[in-house]
């Protein structure tokens, strides 16, 4: 009886004890957002820098032609238009014709050129006559100076027709009186205010082409006054359109207006762009950027870098394949191409500038 309840107390007591033990811990696994091998191909990588403070002043404005690079053509002489060529907006060459004009005008001139070349004719013949008699003795010293005289006047009179052709039309008319208009310049057609079987009026005076070269253009940027002290000519600035929104043209401030529109209270200033490739054409809207040096510092990034959502920014910083951190920033001031930051980054560090918003978007998700 007594070994019985021995056991059944070692039995409790073993029992007890098996209860009062802890459970053990279960282990927590740590997640960490790590790059893929093809996403890593797909980044680019640049650091936080020290740089000055640069003001980027946004401007609006519209590209148009070189004012001293456009040539209004008019009607040498009146007449009847025979044929008109090109159109608006056309390319046209130095020199190639734009129209052709039947005058009656030009053909009267041929016709006094005809007259005035006999003329030459008959008073050379009697110049050298009465030249011969005189060395002979038998004409006097007198009627030589006068038939001299007299061939002088005929050359002379026959000159001041050729020339009157010539100016009249521009070294492209013909006896019938037909002339050319032709293009003084290479460029394009602005204008063009004639047709085919149009009178040409002697008291013309509307231009019947107008043509432009845009190998080098005008920017006309709208500076409000609050922003006058930030514009001085001879500046760099850069120039966009929505032509073409991933280039930049740049560009020279050539002329500031000393006095502002009294409708739109804005000042003209007028920047200067080499278009050899004739990108920009006038009339384009345009966006100017214009920058002011500081000698204020600041922690610098690119502008490809700064991750925008529900109003806030953010930059990737990047340490390692499976260290990287989602880092909010504070914009200061920023340009087209960079951005200055409240926040004091370190110079140096690593932060990702392309395709960021994939990386962004995976750490948000874990």
């Amino acid at each position: 009886m007594n070994i019985t309840r021995i056991l059944a107390f070692v039995i409790f007591t073993t029992t007890l004890h098996s209860c009062k033990s802890k459970p053990v811990e279960e282990k927590k696994t740590e997640t960490r957002y790590c790059l893929s091998d093809s996403l890593k191909k797909m980044i680019s990588i640049d650091t936080v820098s020290i740089q000055f403070v640069d003001e980027d002043l946004k401007l609006s404005g519209e590209i148009s032609f070189n004012e001293n690079k456009v040539v209004k053509i008019y009607p040498f002489s009146s007449g009847q238009v025979l044929e008109t060529l090109g159109s608006i907006g056309d390319p046209v060459q130095k020199g190639q014709v734009l129209a052709r004009i039947k005058s009656a005008d030009i053909a009267g001139l041929y016709s006094d050129l005809n007259s005035a070349g006999n003329d030459v004719t008959l008073a050379k013949k009697q110049f050298e006559n009465i030249n011969s008699l005189f060395k002979n003795g038998i004409a006097s010293e007198k009627e030589m100076l006068e038939a001299k005289e007299e061939l002088s006047k005929a050359e002379t009179q026959y000159r001041k027709i050729n020339e009157s052709i010539r100016i009249n039309g521009n070294g492209k008319t013909d006896a019938s009186g037909s002339y050319a208009i032709s293009a003084p310049i290479s460029g394009y057609l602005v204008s063009k205010d004639i047709s085919q079987g149009a009178f040409i009026r002697n008291d013309n005076s509307q231009s019947l082409f107008t043509v432009g070269s845009i190998e080098e253009v005008w920017v006309w940027a709208n500076v409000y006054e609050t922003d006058i002290a930030k514009i001085r000519e001879g500046a760099s600035v850069a120039v966009s359109t929505l032509a073409y929104p991933d280039t930049s043209f740049v560009g020279v401030i050539d002329k500031v207006n000393q006095v502002l529109d009294p409708v739109t209270k804005v000042m003209k200033v007028r920047i200067r762009i080499n278009n050899t490739h004739h990108l920009l054409k006038p009339e384009m809207f345009a966006t100017i950027h214009v920058k002011n040096k500081s000698t204020k510092k600041a922690a610098a990034v690119s502008a490809s870098a700064i991750i925008s959502d529900h109003g806030k920014s953010y930059i990737i910083v990047y340490k390692a394949d499976c260290d990287i951190a989602v880092t909010e920033v504070k914009i200061k001031q920023q340009t087209s191409q960079i951005v200055y930051l409240e926040d004091a980054l370190e110079p140096g560090t690593k932060i990702i500038t392309k395709n960021q918003i994939l990386i962004y978007n995976g750490i948000k998700e874990d």
